[in-house]
């Protein structure tokens, strides 16, 4: 169940989710964060692609429902943290990012992955585009302070736009999936 107060919008289509994985640079050996996991949509398909997910859930109500359908569908290989990601501890070993976290966290989210000691290899997000074209160094839009912050260590494009129907409930703004790939991964 959506909480209004934490301005989720669910991916609804686990068929979309492992669309927007293949768009990705997610290999079968990688550790991948999903932050604001939700009941498991993204999750579920993130399990079939990396060794390792890590999925943080802060609504402990939402968490409980992730972990009945992870443990319906048999699946192993996710890691439970019922914790707000802006408190969560990064992992010191190579990990990426991938996530429909909450439009008003995103500036938070991509500050804390870019100010990290250990940023992640990569990330994919689904982001409002309006502030996703400001994350990208380009001649054709604004590029923010925060963008300009990003693109010394990442590449960055929006790979796909998204559409209201893809989630529950219809966000009223433009959405895009995003990405950012380290320009020297360690």
């Amino acid at each position: 169940m959506r909480n209004h107060l934490l301005s989720q919008h669910f991916l609804k289509s686990p068929r979309l989710a492992l669309i927007l994985i293949g768009h990705s640079n997610l290999k079968k050996r990688d550790t991948v964060i999903e932050i604001g996991a939700g009941s498991g949509v993204i999750t579920s398909a993130l399990a079939h692609r990396a060794h390792h997910v890590i999925a943080i859930e802060p609504d402990h109500t939402t968490a409980a429902k992730l972990r009945t359908n992870l443990v319906k569908r048999n699946i192993k290989n996710v890691e439970i943290v019922e914790q707000d990601f802006l408190d969560y501890k990064l992992p010191s070993t190579p990990y990426k990012i991938f996530s429909n976290p909450p439009f008003h966290l995103s500036s938070k989210i991509i500050h804390k992955l870019i100010e990290a000691e250990d940023q992640p290899e990569s990330f994919y997000l689904i982001l409002q585009k309006q502030f996703a074209l400001k994350l990208l160094n380009t001649d054709r839009h604004y590029t923010s302070q925060l963008g300009l912050q990003l693109i010394q260590d990442y590449q960055t494009k929006i790979r796909l736009p998204l559409k209201p129907a893809d989630f529950t409930p219809p966000p009223a703004v433009p959405t895009v999936f995003f990405e950012a790939k380290k320009i020297n991964p360690s």
